[in-house]
């Protein structure tokens, strides 16, 4: 089993400041097929108009041949992101700030800089957080600056909570999620997500010791963005996020919010369960 005494921090540290860009055409269909998952009208796709935030989480992506998968269904290690020796990968957490919109029709460009690789030690053995920097361009206007955190740990059954963590609050705004399977097929056919937690019941089951699907950290994330912009009524200009515990689509997901001095602070849980992901939205 890999520990940190055999994971290379120096050589792995050496990816930092690699760079890599690409870009796709934010297309109407694109909108219409992000608004239709989330249940939402069609709304305005003429050429100009804004796209959805969270979008550009669906563009630009990795196009990586099927027999280039590894066996959880996530691209081989290597290229860009450092070659981690730990087999099980999660999105951690991130940030981002907004500047404006995506404009349906414009080229979307993204230009990602790995920032930081740091080794530490957690109840399930070695974990290595790799941070992750992107911009991302609506044609000739930097419209979102972003840190993305992602956390790579040793093999073995995960625990689905540590022991003695109290149940989350209720929020003082409420409301439920879709967590079921077509939901979560459907966000990861957007994002192009071959990881098979999130689809692959039996996978998931009986490789990787959880209860049943995981929802994403992304899609939880999504949520969140799309509740506060309900609760404030405009798009945060600053959003924040932070995964601590897993859910599934086994049971049912409520999103809460409570105001705060600088805008609405966060969670998802199951009802009875620990805060599953936290986030913070200021204006």
């Amino acid at each position: 089993m890999t520990d940190a005494a055999t994971l290379d921090i120096d050589d792995l540290r050496r990816w930092i400041g690699r760079r890599e860009e690409a870009s796709e055409r934010a297309t109407a269909d694109l909108v219409r097929r992000f608004r239709a998952t989330f249940d939402d009208d069609p709304g305005d796709v003429a050429v100009g108009a804004a796209a959805p935030r969270m979008l550009h989480w669906c563009l630009a992506l990795p196009a990586v041949q099927t027999r280039a998968l590894g066996s959880d269904g996530h691209p081989a290690r290597g290229g860009f992101l450092p070659p981690v020796p730990l087999p099980r990968r999660m999105w951690a957490g991130g940030s981002l700030a907004f500047t404006g919109d995506i404009a349906v029709e414009d080229e979307v460009r993204r230009v990602s800089t790995v920032t930081d690789v740091q080794v530490k030690h957690g109840r399930s053995g070695s974990l290595c957080f790799v941070a992750v920097g992107h911009e991302i361009w609506s044609g000739e206007r930097l419209v979102i600056s972003e840190v993305q955190d992602i956390v790579y740990r040793a093999a073995g059954r995960m625990a689905t909570s540590a022991p003695g963590i109290a149940p989350a609050t209720e929020g003082r705004h409420c409301r439920s999620a879709d967590t079921s399977a077509p939901m979560l097929f459907r966000y990861s056919a957007l994002t192009f997500n071959g990881h098979r937690i999130h689809y692959d019941h039996p996978y998931v089951t009986q490789v990787e010791g959880y209860p049943g699907l995981v929802v994403h950290g992304p899609l939880q994330a999504t949520w969140l963005l799309r509740f506060a912009t309900d609760i404030h009524g405009t798009p945060p200009a600053r959003f924040t996020f932070r995964g601590h515990s897993p859910v599934f689509d086994d049971a049912p997901l409520m999103l809460h919010a409570e105001e705060t001095a600088e805008g609405l602070s966060l969670w998802t849980a199951r009802p009875g369960g620990p805060v599953a992901m936290s986030a913070e939205a200021a204006w």
